[in-house]
């Protein structure tokens, strides 16, 4: 989960105890410092700018350094009273080079001027094309804190993609023409290099992994796992690859991965399941089937949640009861086991992977979040997101449930959306649905959206 600093700037041009005619502060402290207290309790860092901008050289001292500090993921201007735009716009226009956001806040109250600060500071902004959130509210409303907040944290992901490195192993898997990629969109829009390599160097690297290494990792499965792990050949071979694509990311130094599995890996040495489900399970956005949109959505949402992805299939939307089933192929975080807790599975399917290997077997526990997943339309990228709920099934009837698919060993989540299931299904351009636990995560999202200049369909 990314976290997020932003600089915390007041601006005003009557202050320093400057009184209005009936003998009270211009600027308000209390308002300041209750709304730096909620902005903290929202997860946000804070670096508090102790000197209020009132003119040129000091909107020039304070905000233009900001540009290049790499602490900083956002700049929160607040509005102490009104303001001279003219002695603020410049300082801000060089800052948003940086590509860095800009809130503008305006607490609410008659008190001190501050909405018509808040009003000519943003249309200022706007009127020069610099792009930004205009929050009104209280810092005593939740709701309007959690714009700034969210806002913050849409800048910190933002931030956090620039200059890292997508790794890919393999070429397309199972002909996904929805989840190819061009790098160089990639990199001009997210920063994020693509890095395409064959699966030699990984399949060398899971059969010298050391056997002390594999037996570390049998002994965790047996401690973390209702059921041991069977030291058979093919379930060694899925560790393996597990710590091959752990020890390339830290040889390597790349920051997410994405690989073919089959047609490929899974055909002559092991299903990656095993690996992609420790991986995510360690906080490192994958896909498979050199999906890029998944992994991108992984991206995204491990960036905002505390909780890793699920992405599996959406097998089955009951349009009735608005219920869609996500079963992936064995690929889960086992840290999203319900109290059931987690075993173990064989991939089970030889038309897809028929080297076999282990896959993760539970039930996702219960929790509020999104589905949610970036796709390209005619080449553009846009994101689908919507509320939902993860939800148990009734346990008299799980395992009737769990036979419904014909494949009861692969992971479920059983999940309630909380939209209109007709437009999320109109609108969902791939197979996959990527689920993430987080109440804020929705809004956050379209804050991402909104600060990428990416059409946000929320649901």
């Amino acid at each position: 989960m990314v976290k997020s600093k932003a600089a915390f700037v007041v601006y005003g041009v009557h202050k320093d105890g400057l009184l209005d005619p009936d003998g009270n502060l211009f600027i308000d402290e209390s308002v300041i410092e209750n709304s730096k207290k909620a902005l903290l309790a929202k997860d946000i860092e804070l670096a508090v700018e102790p000197l209020i901008i009132a003119t040129k050289e000091e909107a020039r001292k304070v905000i233009v350094p900001l540009a290049s500090d790499d602490s900083i993921d956002t700049l929160v201007l607040f509005s102490g009273t009104w303001v001279w735009a003219a002695h603020m716009i410049g300082a801000i226009r060089e800052f948003a080079k940086s590509g860095k956001g800009i809130v503008i806040w305006t607490h609410d109250g008659s008190q001190g001027w501050r909405p018509v600060g808040g009003l000519v500071l943003s249309a200022a902004l706007n009127e020069v094309g610099i792009k930004h959130r205009f929050v009104y509210g209280s810092s005593a409303d939740d709701e309007i804190v959690s714009k700034v907040a969210n806002y913050c944290k849409a800048s910190a992901l933002k931030k956090s993609m620039e200059l890292t490195t997508l790794r890919t192993y393999g070429g397309r898997g199972m002909g996904q023409t929805c989840g190819v990629a061009d790098p160089s969109q990639w990199m001009k829009t997210f920063g994020i290099d693509i890095d395409t390599r064959d699966t030699h160097e990984l399949l060398q690297t899971a059969k010298s992994v050391p056997q002390a290494d594999v037996d570390a990792v049998c002994d965790w499965i047996d401690a973390n796992f209702t059921t041991p792990i069977a030291r058979t050949e093919d379930n060694m071979r899925s560790v393996r690859m597990y710590l091959a694509l752990k020890a390339l990311k830290e040889k390597d130094g790349y920051d997410y991965y994405t690989i073919q599995s089959f047609p490929g890996m899974g055909d002559y040495y092991t299903a990656t399941c095993f690996a992609q489900s420790m991986m995510l399970n360690n906080g490192v956005p994958t896909s498979t089937l050199s999906d890029f949109n998944t992994c991108l959505s992984s991206i995204i949402i491990m960036g905002l949640s505390k909780d890793p992805i699920y992405y599996g299939d959406f097998q089955h939307i009951d349009r009735a009861t608005n219920e869609i089933k996500i079963i992936g192929d064995g690929a889960v975080p086992p840290c999203l086991a319900n109290e059931d807790g987690v075993s173990l599975a064989t991939h089970g399917i030889p038309t897809e992977g028929e080297a076999g290997g282990i896959s993760i077997k539970l039930v996702c526990k219960s929790g509020k979040g999104v589905l949610a997943r970036v796709s390209r339309v005619d080449g553009q990228f846009q994101i689908a997101v919507v509320r939902c709920e993860v939800v148990q099934p009734d346990p008299a009837k799980l395992e009737e449930r769990l036979h419904e698919c014909g494949i009861p060993f692969w992971p479920h989540a059983f999940v309630q959306v909380n939209g209109d299931v007709d437009k999320v299904v109109a609108n969902w351009n791939n197979e996959y649905a990527c689920l993430g636990y987080g109440e804020d995560l929705y809004e956050q999202i379209i804050a991402f959206g909104e600060l990428m200049d990416i059409k946000v369909l929320a649901f």
